[in-house]
């Protein structure tokens, strides 16, 4: 079993985020497309740096840049596109925020090496490395930190691949297969992403987080995206900007499963669910003590 050397840290580069208490993964889109229109950047770099900066500010650990939509139906864009979109983004980021752990939302190899180049620190990978067979060797050799997530088919057709047999065996059999594969490969720093949203359905969405502690018999830190997707807007029947609310509900039910990093539009809201939940917690350590004999 591939394990973190300290499975309380995740090492991106040179720098060690501590998960012994949850942390937050701020989104910047840098699409035309994404489906929670309000974060889109928009073309100005002093955009960028505001919106980047107020997730600093309000605490997010990482923050992931993404040059192409993966929302249901999404088109691939030629790879040319998506450097241009994301490597401006990356070296402002870099320049103005350097104690910030970068990570680029990408499946190509390509574009993953070229921002690496420029400092990125953790691969986010939306098809566990099966849509770029580069993708794999190219970060063993770079040594950044690999977000796997799950994923069946391309954003485009995904919707259409939901037929699972039984959704929590299956999810369990592809990372088990996956992480042999991350081990041959000579990948240290994984995390894993069950893909909230990805070739699930609503119904399956849901009982992915609810069951998402038995992912941590696989003994990494897991990621977890719910943040503002159309699961929550269909199920308060109402559009993305007004699931802040259904978000934080099911952010809540994520850490007291053991998700170890949220992915977040909303990077406040999502901090102080953790600082709620942390308190949860330590109230629930004293009472263990009190109740020791």
């Amino acid at each position: 079993m591939l394990r973190l050397k300290d499975s309380g840290t995740l090492r991106c580069g040179d720098k060690i985020i501590d998960l012994s208490t949850p942390v937050v993964m701020g989104i910047l889109n840098a699409t035309p497309d994404s489906f929670y229109s309000s974060s889109r950047l928009s073309n100005s770099m002093a955009d960028v740096i505001e919106v980047a900066g107020k997730m600093v500010r309000e605490g997010c650990a990482i923050l992931d840049i993404g040059g192409m939509s993966s929302r249901p139906g999404a088109k691939e864009i030629p790879v040319e596109e998506e450097l241009n979109r994301v490597v401006p983004v990356v070296k402002i980021i870099q320049k103005t925020f350097p104690d910030t752990v970068i990570s680029i939302d990408t499946y190509r190899a390509k574009v993953a090496e070229q921002c690496i180049d420029l400092g990125v620190t953790i691969v986010n990978d939306i098809s566990g490395g099966l849509l770029d067979p580069k993708m794999l060797s190219l970060v063993a050799e770079r040594k950044v930190a690999y977000i796997l997530m799950h994923m069946r088919g391309t954003p485009e057709t995904m919707q259409y691949n939901a037929d699972y047999q039984d959704i929590i065996p299956d999810l369990l059999k592809y990372f088990i297969d996956r992480i042999r594969m991350l081990k041959e490969a000579g990948l240290e720093e994984v995390v894993l992403d069950p893909g909230f949203g990805f070739s699930k359905t609503p119904e399956q969405n849901y009982m992915l987080v609810d069951q998402l502690g038995l992912l941590r018999f696989l003994n990494l830190p897991v990621m977890l995206g719910v943040s503002r997707k159309s699961t929550l807007s269909k199920t308060i029947g109402r559009p993305s900007e007004d699931t802040l609310a259904a978000t934080t509900a099911l952010h809540m039910v994520a850490l007291q499963n053991g998700a170890s990093i949220l992915r977040v539009h909303d990077v406040q809201a999502a901090k102080d669910t953790i600082a709620v939940y942390n308190e949860l917690q330590y109230v629930n350590t004293l009472k263990k003590k009190r109740l020791r004999p």
